[in-house]
């Protein structure tokens, strides 16, 4: 989960962030992690003008005219020192180099302009949420056009790549399928997103985390499915759905994916794994509980503790401090005391109580028990997002379980890249690919 993704877990849906302040403070679980802040204003005009001086403003680090266009309730939630901060982490990506115009949708009454960004050191693009009274009701950070340089344990010319569908109907999915060349028929793994709407590379600042997974697996001898997520690709309409929850937004087409293997000829069907990063990986038990098949799942940085009490401990550890980290924790008040039949109770922290409910009471650590599968649980000890704490909270758990293996990284973060020193969420803006051990010892878990 991460600095955009609990940030923005705060202030947003939590399908609704994946640029990590890291993935929930996304969602954000990324799970990175995707910055979001609410924001409003007082003028009534074209709702892309009042978007584009929202921009404007923000850019240009007038933060008291900025905050001059938003609610009571923004105002208190992000103070000036707040904005300033954000202010200062938007600097961090150079000079404005271009801005292009934006995407236009609608959304019930809202209109979304989504405007590329072209810094010196990044693209980003900035979505902004205008409401049917001109105010500016949502502002978010989301990954623009990254400069990915293949890895070196990426040797293309040992696979090849297509197009795949999973699923059908009003859900189906665009996916891409990473085929060792040959005959096979080979191992697979289904790759399953962390928090928030990410796509099928899961593309956090400068890393392209699966995309990073699916040439260096395949280039070791095994097939990989990766897919847009559900709330990337059907954003709008997920928004309109009360009663969301994270079966529909991950579970159910991680199950369709690894069914979807089974049916083609070039994969082994006895052999299909999944390989779940931060909320995918909280989530894989029940991944593997429904679909029954699988012959083992990859945990990588897959918290145990419940997503609100990371929310808290993410705020804390990026020094939130005030009306910031109150709200945190009133938000994590909120959720500990619901119970069934809440489920018409209004939002909690723009997430449908349907959503808290589904995970209320959820331990992975305990499904996982039962389950007779191997399991790789992998861990980056720099990551502040899903910590060492629920690494071992896993082994304390099933970590002399037959057939399961941990390894933890010292030098890597959340998205297990390695760096140095406090990891911060600037670090996920730099270019920088997972780590070649993560993909060895991956490989080696699948093919022994």
């Amino acid at each position: 989960m991460g600095y955009a993704r609990f940030r923005g877990f705060v202030y947003a849906a939590i399908w609704a962030i994946k640029y990590d302040i890291s993935v929930m403070f996304t969602r954000a679980l990324k799970f990175l992690p995707l910055l979001s802040i609410l924001l409003a204003a007082q003028q009534a005009q074209d709702p892309v003008v009042t978007a584009r001086k929202a921009l404007d403003l923000l850019l240009a680090g007038s933060y008291p005219e900025f905050l001059q266009m938003s609610t009571a309730d923004v105002q208190k939630g992000i103070p000036l020192p707040e904005l300033a901060k954000l202010g200062a982490a938007i600097k961090g990506y150079g000079a404005v180099e271009k801005i292009s115009d934006p995407a236009v949708m609608k959304s019930g009454p809202n209109t979304i302009a989504t405007f590329p960004v072209k810094f010196a050191n990044q693209s980003i693009n900035f979505r902004i949420v205008i409401n049917s009274s001109g105010l500016v009701a949502g502002i978010f950070q989301l990954p623009g056009a990254v400069n990915w340089q293949r890895p070196e344990y990426s040797k293309p010319d040992t696979f090849k790549e297509r197009a795949v569908t999973i699923g059908e109907g009003e859900w189906k999915l665009p996916g891409t399928l990473t085929l060792p060349n040959g005959a096979g028929p080979f191992p697979a793994a289904v790759l399953v997103h962390g928090s928030g709407p990410n796509d099928r590379d899961e593309t956090v600042g400068g890393a392209k985390v699966f995309k990073d997974l699916a040439e260096g697996l395949a280039t070791r001898g095994i097939a990989v499915l990766r897919y847009e997520k559900r709330t990337r690709q059907y954003g709008a309409r997920v928004a309109a759905i009360k009663d969301f929850s994270v079966e529909q937004e991950t579970v159910e087409d991680a199950v369709k994916a690894a069914a979807l293997l089974r049916t083609l000829p070039e994969i082994d069907g006895k052999k299909v794994f999944v390989i779940g990063h931060s909320l995918g990986g909280y989530v894989a038990p029940r991944i593997a509980e429904q679909d029954g098949k699988l012959a083992g799942m990859v945990l990588m940085a897959a918290n145990v503790r419940p997503m609100e009490d990371l929310l808290v401990e993410q705020a804390q550890y990026l020094g939130a401090t005030g009306t910031p980290l109150e709200n945190a924790k009133i938000m994590q008040a909120k959720v500990k005391k619901l119970e069934t039949g809440d489920e018409d109770n209004p939002a909690i922290g723009g997430v449908p109580v349907t959503y808290w409910l589904d995970l209320k009471g959820y331990n992975p650590t305990t499904l996982a028990k039962t389950l007779t599968i191997p399991i790789l649980i992998l861990q980056g000890e720099r990551d502040y997002q899903v910590t060492m704490t629920d690494f071992g909270m896993w082994k304390s758990a099933i970590g002399t379980q037959k057939g399961v293996v941990m390894k933890s990284y010292p030098p890597l973060n959340h998205l297990f890249i390695a760096g140095e020193g406090k990891s911060l969420p600037a670090e996920y803006n730099k270019p920088g690919h997972v780590a070649p051990q993560v993909i060895a010892d991956i490989a080696a878990f699948i093919k022994p």
